[in-house]
C-alpha cells in the first residue's frame, strides 16, 4: 500500500515550473533512492552530450546531498532518504534549494525542490495517562483542559480531530486557538457522584488527515473529589509577551496572574509549567510559583526559535486541590547578531590572462540567519580590482573580469570581499580569493639593448666569441624559452652567416674567420629573439661590429732616387651605386708634404711631383678623399703611408726570397697544373725559336726590325720579377699583369672586359722592363683553366680599372683559323713584348689548341 501511495505521489506531483528564473520541483517525501525527479537537462536546455565536458555538480545550501544528476541521461535522481518532518520541521512548505553549476562557460541555475508532505507520521501525546481531579460539587459545564496530540505532519496530514469514548458524565469539546492549534476540553455534562463512581476512565482518541487515517490515543482517569468546589481563574487565557534574543538570564518577560474565589488555604495560588511542557520550554523560561513570574533561564536564539508557545497552571492548595489553566506566547525579537556569510559556490582558477571583459571567475552566494534588515546582505568589492559583482538572484553573484588581466604584473590576485548587512549597527565579514592566471604567449623577447657595438681586432682568431646578447621573456613557462638565429643578409654579397654564427641557447655570437681590416671595416649583423610560445613572439637587435686595425701591412716603399712621375701606389675604390653616382674622382686631402705627391684625379695612381730630396721625411702619410658623382655627393678617406729608402738591397732579397717560396698547393690537382705549365711552356719556347728564325730571315730583306735592340737588353734582366692574377669567379673576365725592373720604376695594369659584349676587348698595353714574351705566353696559357697564378713581388696591388685612351696605334682582326703561331709571330714583329688580357672562357680551349677564337678584337695601345 505505502508503494502505491508513493507511486500516485511521483505521478501526480512531479511537475516543474520556472518562477523568476528558477525552476522547482515538487516530490513526496519519503521516494525510493534512485527514483527520477525529472530531466533536468531537458527543463534547463542543456546538452545531454556536453554535460560530463562542461562539468555539471550541483550544491546544496542544507550540507547532505540528497540528489544527484545521471550524466549520461540528464535526469535529476533521489540519492538519500528524505524526510520532510527532519528538513522543515512543522513549516507550512519545505523548500530544499539546489545549485546547479556547469563550465565552459560557467552558468549557475537555481533549482528548488519543494518536499510534499506524506502521512507518515501518527499523532502521539506526551503523556500517555492523564490524571485530572475534579471535586463532586462542580457544576455541569465546568471544562477541564486536556494534552493536545502532536502530529510531526503538516496540512491535511495533521491532527484534524479528537474523540472521546463513550460515558454518561462527560464530552469532548474542542477549542481552536487564532494559530491554528486544536485544544481538547473535557465537558462536565451530568453532576458527579463520588459516592457512586469515584473515578473515570476514558480514552482521548486524535485522528489525523491522512489517507490512510493515522490516530493516537491517551488514557484520561479522572478522579471525584469531595469539597474545594472552585478552582483558580486566570485574567487572561492567553497571554502575549515580546523578549529580545539577548535577553539574559533572570530576565523578566511577563506575570500571570489568577484568583481563586475560595478562603483560607483552598485561596492559595501556585502557578506550575504545564504538564505537557517540552523539555525545551523548561530550558529557556522558569516561573516563581508563588508570584506567577516568567524569567529567562537560558539563552534566547530568534534564529533557532522565533515563537515559543507553552501553558501555565495555577493550583490552589485545597482539598481537593483546583487548578486553572492558560496558555503563553512569547516572540523573541531578533537583533543583529549575526555576521553576513559569505559562500564561494564555485571557482574556476588559473584564469588565462588574456581572458576577455566579463568572463565568469566564481559564483558567490551571500546569506545572513538574522531577519529583516538585519538579514539583507551587500556585498562588495576591493577597490582597484579589474573583477566585479554581478547580482544575480536571491543574494546570489557572479564575480565576472572588469579589465585587462595581466600576469607579468601580477600573476595572483587576492580578490576581498566584504560582505555588510543592513542591521544597526551593521556587522561585517570579509573574505580572500585568490585568483590565479595562466600565462599566454603576449609578450616578445626583449634585448637588454636595441643594438650593441662591438670592436674587434682584425686576424681574430675564428671560433672565439665576439660578444654576447641577451634577451628576456616575462612571460612563463615554454613561453619564456628565447632561442637566438641570426636573420639572413649580405655583407660584400656575400651572406652574413659567413662570417659569424650564433648559440641558439644563450646568444653568443662565434667568429667563423678571421676579418681584414682592409677589406672589411664594418657590417651589421640582424640578430633576432623568438620565445617558444604558440604562437611564437620574436623581437630583433643590431649587433654593430667593427673591425679595428692592426699593423699587419707594409707601408708603400720607394727609393730616395725616385725622378717625377714616379708611380708609387694606386688607391681604388668601388661604389655599389651605378651610372653617374658611380663615378669616382680622387683628390688629395693632406699630406706630411704636399708638395712631393699627387694623386690622378680618375685613376687614383700616387705618383711624385718633384725628384725626392734628402730633406725629405723618411716616413709620408697621405690622405686621400674618393667622392662619387651622385646627388648629394658621398665621400670617404683613406691613409696611405709610404716609407723613403735610400735602397733596395733588403727588399730584393726579400722579393727573392719570397720568389723562391714554394707553392702551397698539394695533391693531383698540382700536379696536373705543373704538368700543363711544362708542356705550354715547351711548345711557347720552340714557337719562339720559329718566330726568332723567321724574323732574322725577314730582316735581311727588309729596313724593318721586329724588335728595339735597345729593349732586348731589358728583358734578359735577371732581377725583374712577374706577377699575373685572374679572377676566379666563374669566365675569365680579367687577367693582371705585374712586372718591372727592381731597379727602375714599376708599374701594374689591369684590363676588364665584358663578358656580356658582342666583341670582347683586350688591350695590349707597353709596359716597363720585362720577361721574355713566351714565358708570360705559356704561365698565361697554363693558368687559363684554373685560379689565379701569382709570382709575388713587392709591387702594391691594384684593383681592376678602365683604361680609357682613345689613341689606338693600329688594330689587328684575326680569323677563326688563324694560327697562334702566326699571332705569335705578328706581335714579335709588330710591337715590344706585350701583356694582354684573354677575352671571357670560352676562349682559353682555343688558346690551348693553337687557334684564337673568331672575330677578337686585339688593341694595342702606347703609354
Amino acid at each position: 500500500l505505502v508503494s502505491l501511495v508513493f507511486l500516485w505521489w511521483h505521478h501526480f506531483f512531479l511537475l516543474w515550473t520556472t518562477i523568476d528564473g528558477q525552476t522547482r520541483y515538487s516530490i513526496p517525501e519519503e521516494l525510493k533512492q534512485g527514483s527520477v525527479v525529472g530531466n533536468i537537462a531537458k527543463d534547463l536546455g542543456l546538452v545531454v552530450s556536453e554535460l560530463h565536458r562542461r562539468k555539471l555538480r550541483l550544491t546544496s545550501e542544507a550540507g547532505k546531498q540528497y540528489f544527484s544528476v545521471d550524466l549520461g541521461k540528464g535526469e535529476l535522481v533521489v540519492t538519500d532518504r528524505i524526510d520532510r518532518e527532519e528538513m522543515c520541521g512543522q513549516k507550512p512548505s519545505c523548500l530544499l534549494p539546489l545549485e546547479l553549476v556547469i563550465d565552459n562557460p560557467l552558468q549557475l541555475h537555481r533549482v528548488e525542490i519543494e518536499i510534499q508532505d506524506t502521512n507518515d507520521n501518527s499523532p502521539s501525546f506526551l503523556t500517555k495517562e492523564k490524571v485530572v481531579k475534579i471535586a463532586e460539587l462542580v457544576n455541569p459545564g465546568a471544562r477541564f483542559p486536556l494534552e493536545s496530540a502532536q502530529d510531526p505532519d503538516v496540512g491535511v496530514n495533521s491532527v484534524r480531530s479528537y474523540m472521546l469514548t463513550k460515558n454518561d458524565n462527560f464530552k469532548l469539546t474542542v477549542k481552536n486557538h487564532k494559530d491554528g492549534r486544536k485544544i481538547p476540553e473535557l465537558v462536565l455534562e451530568k453532576p458527579l457522584d463520588r459516592e457512586k463512581m469515584p473515578v473515570h476512565n476514558l480514552i482521548l482518541t486524535a485522528v489525523d488527515g491522512g489517507d490512510p487515517v493515522r490516530s493516537g490515543t491517551s488514557e484520561i482517569t479522572v478522579i471525584v473529589l469531595d469539597i474545594n468546589d472552585n478552582a483558580p481563574q486566570f485574567e487572561k487565557q492567553v497571554y502575549e509577551t515580546n523578549v529580545s534574543e539577548k535577553a539574559t538570564p533572570g530576565t523578566e518577560i511577563l506575570h500571570v496572574k489568577a484568583t481563586d474565589a475560595d478562603e483560607g488555604v483552598n485561596g492559595e495560588i501556585e502557578y506550575f509549567f504545564a504538564e505537557q511542557t517540552s523539555d525545551l520550554i523548561l530550558s529557556l523560561f522558569a516561573i516563581e510559583s508563588s508570584t506567577g513570574t516568567i524569567v529567562v533561564r537560558g539563552n534566547l536564539d530568534h534564529e533557532t526559535n522565533s515563537l515559543h508557545r507553552f501553558d501555565i497552571t495555577a493550583k490552589d492548595k485545597g482539598n481537593p486541590q483546583m487548578d486553572g489553566h492558560c496558555g503563553i506566547e512569547i516572540k523573541i525579537l531578533d537583533i543583529n547578531d549575526n555576521n553576513p556569510e559569505i559562500i564561494v559556490t564555485s571557482l574556476t582558477s588559473p584564469v588565462p590572462e588574456d581572458s576577455a571583459v566579463g568572463t565568469v571567475i566564481a559564483l558567490i552566494s551571500a546569506k545572513d540567519p538574522d531577519s529583516g534588515d538585519n538579514g539583507k546582505v551587500l556585498l562588495n568589492l576591493s577597490p582597484k580590482s579589474p573583477f566585479k559583482l554581478n547580482p544575480s538572484v536571491s543574494n546570489h553573484y557572479s564575480l565576472v573580469t572588469n579589465g585587462r588581466l595581466d600576469r607579468e604584473k601580477n600573476a595572483q590576485y587576492r580578490v576581498k570581499i566584504s560582505a555588510s548587512d543592513s542591521g544597526n549597527p551593521a556587522l561585517t565579514s570579509e573574505k580572500i580569493i585568490l585568483v590565479e592566471l595562466s600565462d599566454v604567449n603576449d609578450n616578445p623577447p626583449i634585448f637588454s639593448k636595441p643594438s650593441y657595438l662591438i670592436y674587434v681586432k682584425e686576424n681574430h682568431p675564428p671560433g672565439k666569441i665576439l660578444c654576447s646578447v641577451s634577451a628576456t621573456d616575462p612571460d612563463a613557462g615554454e613561453n619564456a624559452k628565447v632561442s637566438y638565429s641570426i636573420l639572413d643578409s649580405k655583407v660584400q654579397d656575400v651572406s652574413v652567416s659567413s662570417y659569424v654564427y650564433i648559440n641558439s641557447d644563450n646568444g653568443s655570437i662565434y667568429s667563423m674567420h678571421s676579418f681584414d681590416y682592409e677589406k672589411l671595416k664594418v657590417f651589421q649583423i640582424q640578430v633576432q629573439a623568438k620565445d617558444q610560445g604558440s604562437p611564437s613572439l620574436s623581437s630583433n637587435a643590431t649587433v654593430h661590429v667593427f673591425i679595428l686595425d692592426q699593423n699587419d701591412n707594409a707601408p708603400a716603399r720607394m727609393p730616395r732616387s725616385a725622378k717625377a712621375g714616379h708611380l708609387v701606389t694606386k688607391v681604388t675604390a668601388v661604389d655599389a651605386d651605378s651610372g653617374h653616382n658611380a663615378w669616382i674622382s680622387y683628390r688629395l686631402a693632406e699630406a706630411t708634404d704636399a708638395s712631393l705627391f699627387t694623386v690622378n684625379l680618375y685613376t687614383g695612381e700616387v705618383r711624385t711631383k718633384r725628384a725626392v730630396s734628402e730633406q725629405d721625411d723618411s716616413s709620408q702619410r697621405l690622405l686621400i678623399e674618393i667622392k662619387d658623382d651622385g646627388e648629394p655627393i658621398q665621400s670617404s678617406t683613406v691613409t696611405v703611408s709610404i716609407i723613403l729608402e735610400d735602397g733596395l738591397h733588403e727588399p730584393i732579397l726579400d722579393l727573392r726570397h719570397k720568389a723562391a717560396e714554394p707553392s702551397k698547393k698539394t695533391g693531383r690537382i698540382t700536379l696536373y697544373l705543373i704538368l700543363s705549365l711544362a708542356s705550354v711552356s715547351v711548345l711557347s719556347l720552340v714557337t719562339f725559336l720559329i718566330l726568332a728564325v723567321k724574323c732574322i730571315r725577314n730582316s735581311r730583306s727588309s729596313s724593318t726590325c721586329c724588335m728595339r735592340r735597345t729593349d732586348s737588353d731589358d728583358y734578359k734582366n735577371p732581377n725583374r720579377n712577374l706577377q699575373i692574377q685572374l679572377n676566379t669567379d666563374g669566365p675569365i673576365k680579367y687577367v693582371e699583369v705585374l712586372g718591372g725592373d727592381m731597379l727602375s720604376q714599376s708599374q701594374s695594369f689591369r684590363s676588364c672586359m665584358s663578358p656580356m659584349s658582342e666583341y670582347s676587348d683586350f688591350t695590349l698595353i707597353k709596359p716597363s722592363s720585362t720577361t721574355d714574351f713566351k714565358e708570360v705566353i705559356s704561365v698565361l696559357d697554363a693558368s687559363l683553366p684554373d685560379s689565379t697564378w701569382t709570382f709575388e713581388s713587392q709591387q702594391v696591388s691594384i684593383e681592376c680599372f678602365r683604361f680609357r685612351s682613345r689613341q689606338r696605334i693600329r688594330a689587328l682582326r684575326l680569323s677563326a683559323a688563324t694560327p697562334l703561331s702566326m699571332f705569335l709571330s705578328w706581335t714579335r714583329t709588330t710591337m715590344p713584348p706585350l701583356l694582354f688580357t684573354p677575352p671571357p672562357l670560352p676562349w682559353a680551349p682555343s688558346l690551348i689548341r693553337g687557334r684564337l677564337a673568331p672575330r677578337k678584337r686585339v688593341t694595342w695601345l702606347p703609354r
